[in-house]
């Protein structure tokens, strides 16, 4: 993976693509990963650019505010 922004374990992530996005259609989608200290979210139309890291709390919130807002 070419990435401009890592994490501890970043080499063994498993990057994960949410079931809503397997309709045929690649574009405007997301993969998340988890390594041991980070959530990592990059772009998964261009997945060589850099990801995003965010505190697992801070993803946490951030599912739990777009749960509810759904």
């Amino acid at each position: 993976m070419n990435c401009g922004i890592s994490a501890p374990g970043d080499f063994e992530l498993v990057w994960i693509k949410s079931s809503y996005s397997s309709n045929g259609n690649e574009g405007d989608c997301i993969e998340v990963a988890a390594s041991l200290s980070a959530v990592l979210v990059r772009d998964s139309k261009d997945v060589r650019r850099p990801h995003l890291i965010h505190a697992p709390r801070a993803w946490a919130a951030f599912v739990a505010h777009a749960a509810q807002a759904a």
